[in-house]
């Protein structure tokens, strides 16, 4: 079978770099595409050959007509869509048949019946398949929505019908919620993938997440590769997922197959899918039909794991017109595989997005042990993308095996520069409830409350200032920062912060300035002993400012920055501080992270109460409410639809006047 000579990737990061991989093996030329944010970016390094389409992902990974002309360009005879930003636009497809470009996915009538979950549902309850009560009828009213759900017992759940990822959908648990909860669906639906239709679904109890991987070619051979378990998620994100489910049976996980083959073949469809079902944890044995997707999986990597198939592969292959390498029956799976996402997040702050640039990377390696990553030293994370920086899977001859090296792998990875979720992985995994398999969607978020995450110790604050005060001393520099004194060195004060999380913390730190320092240089590894024992410490210095200078560094039992404060910083805090005593409550509120007003709730000039929401901003695919500080009148500074940067001025309320100043 010819094979295209040369594909275009209509994507970004992980998945763009997982992608040209294979195509590098097949030997076919890739075509990375980028936006302005993603010129140095890892994928476009990768690839053969690069394109810049415009400067925002909506001038590039989200624009099917300049992605189809791109591939004419560079002569590209097909596009690989990856997952995300247009992989399920039936745009895309539409566009690259009237190009005669080759689209590695399936045909318009699948992406369009698939890719409405109204219409998906409609479609395949025609086929038998179980269905969760709820109402799937296009064109509702939030007034429609609300009258049709009178009957129905809470909670339940409100889905977008386009799009996926968990982005728009909100659990209500009462009718006083439905109609806040069903207007800021339809702002984040409209947002993410520009239809604000919805449908709500009864929710589940003990619900469990199981998805179905399948094949299908151009002569009508459709086969599935077994399922994998999606239930550890945190607002309908998934966040762990593994293959083979512990919880199935042979004669269900039969059935269940059966079932999203017969979902595929009911649409004809061609390539690679996932059709998701919801299993309750009560009753194994039942399972309802969620949606399909149309296109490749986050989480693919570990049913290639537990099969040895190469999903992109085979997707390359079907849409050259290739049959299925493999039958039903030649489908073997072996051990256990388990997937974690590793996302650029502060988990001790609410999973505030965190951004930044990347001052050093390490992967984990060793048997069993796949990264799939987009980061390199020098990266620089943004907000306009999301927020998944990397993938771990761990695979083993068994779940527990596969489990020890995944917590292992995860004990190895190390990222400075920009706070992950890496530490939030391993208390998940090192759970009881996930070891002994008892798991459903609602674990994760019920375990965080009980969650401790470690902090620096005194001895992390040392180092931290050892660091600093290693680069600043400099020839010239000498009189300013050594304690140089006739009789003798006299000792340098720093002041060590640890702004992180719930529990800010604070260390005063005296050098003595004739101990041996840390060599002047930016990323440095090193082995630190005292007579705590020997602990092996990785350290990144970010610029310093009159503030400061924040340390990143990776030791065995903390990772994240602290920030080191010398005499100046330390006397302009103070300043600061004071400042804001005689000034009380701030009536200033700032942009906590660059992103986009998606709403604002109140008019200006609206009288509001401390705690009240006045506007939301939007940042890696999540939404963030600003609130009122104090009673009083509000003036908003921004528009909807606006850019906002770090630290820009929101809003500001002016307080009510007391009795007393009259």
């Amino acid at each position: 079978m010819q094979l295209f000579s040369k594909v275009l990737i209509a994507n970004r990061g992980e998945i763009a770099i997982r992608i040209a991989k294979t195509l590098h093996q097949l030997g076919i030329r890739s075509v990375a595409i980028y936006s302005d944010a993603d010129q140095e970016a890892a994928h476009v390094r990768c690839a053969d050959e690069a394109i810049r389409l415009g400067a925002t992902s909506a001038e590039s990974y989200l624009n099917p007509q300049a992605v189809v002309q791109a591939a004419l360009a560079v002569g590209a005879e097909a596009i690989h869509p990856g997952y995300g930003f247009i992989s399920e636009n039936v745009e895309l497809a539409r566009a690259c048949h009237q190009a005669g470009v080759t689209f590695i996915g399936p045909g318009e009538h699948a992406l369009e019946v698939m890719g409405d979950k109204i219409r998906s549902k409609n479609h395949v309850a025609k086929a038998g398949v179980p269905m969760v009560d709820g109402v799937s009828e296009p064109g509702l009213s939030n007034e429609h929505l609300i009258a049709a759900t009178k009957n129905m017992t809470f909670p339940m759940l409100i889905k977008p019908s386009a799009g996926g990822g968990g982005k728009g959908m909100h659990v209500v648990a009462s009718h006083n919620e439905l109609a806040g909860q069903l207007e800021t669906a339809r702002r984040v639906a409209k947002t993410a993938f520009g239809d604000d239709t919805l449908l709500i679904e009864q929710l589940i109890r003990s619900p469990r997440h199981i998805e179905v991987q399948i094949l299908a070619d151009q002569h009508g051979n459709v086969i599935h590769l077994g399922e994998r378990e999606c239930s550890l998620q945190r607002r309908h994100q998934k966040i762990i997922e593994e293959a083979p489910s512990v919880l199935l049976s042979d004669e269900t996980r039969a059935r269940i197959g059966q079932a999203a083959v017969d979902t595929a073949k009911s649409v004809d469809y061609v390539g690679a899918g996932t059709v998701e079902f919801l299993v309750s944890d009560e009753e194994p044995d039942k399972f309802y039909f969620m949606e399909m997707n149309t296109r490749l999986q986050v989480e693919h990597p570990v049913t290639e794991q537990i099969t040895g198939i190469d999903l992109v592969e085979e997707q390359i292959r079907i849409a050259a017109g290739a049959s299925l390498s493999l039958t039903q029956d030649e489908v073997v799976f072996t051990g256990h595989s388990i997937e974690a996402r590793v996302y650029a997040e502060t988990p001790q702050a609410g999973f505030m997005p965190s951004t930044g640039t990347v001052l050093h990377v390490s992967e984990p390696a060793g048997s069993g042990i796949r990264v799939d990553s987009g980061l390199r030293t020098g990266a620089v994370i943004g907000t306009e993308f999301d927020p998944m920086i990397a993938k771990v899977i761990a695979t083993g001859t068994d779940r527990d095996q596969a489990l020890a090296r995944l917590d292992q792998a995860l004990d190895e990875m190390v990222v400075l520069g920009i706070n992950t979720n890496l530490e939030y992985l391993q208390h998940l995994i090192r759970d009881a409830d996930v070891a002994a398999g008892e798991i459903d969607t609602t674990l994760v978020e019920a375990r965080l409350p009980e969650m401790v995450f470690d902090a620096p110790t005194r001895r992390h604050a040392q180092i931290a200032a050892h660091f600093v005060h290693g680069e600043a001393r400099a020839p010239s520099d000498a009189w300013l920062h050594d304690g140089f004194r006739l009789c003798g060195a006299a000792e340098v004060n720093y002041r060590v912060d640890y702004p992180a999380g719930n529990d800010p913390s604070s260390f005063e730190i005296a050098l003595d300035t004739s101990a041996q320092l840390l060599p002047a240089i930016r990323v440095n590894e090193y082995v630190y002993q005292d007579v705590d024992g020997v602990e092996t410490v990785t350290v990144a210095a970010e610029a310093p400012t009159p503030q400061g200078t924040r340390v990143w560094m990776a030791t065995n039992t903390f990772t994240g920055f602290v920030v080191v404060l010398d005499h100046k910083a330390q006397v302009l805090d103070t300043l600061s501080s004071l400042e804001a005593e005689e000034r009380g409550v701030d009536p200033q509120v700032r942009a906590p992270l660059p992103g986009t007003v998606t709403a604002i709730h109140l008019p200006d000039g609206s009288q509001v109460s401390a705690g009240d929401p006045v506007v939301t901003i939007e940042a890696m695919k999540m939404e963030h409410q600003l609130k009122a500080p104090l009673d009083g009148t509000v003036t908003i500074h921004v528009s909807d639809g606006q850019q906002v940067a770090l630290d820009q001025s929101i809003l500001t309320v002016v307080g009510h006047a007391s009795n007393d100043d009259h």
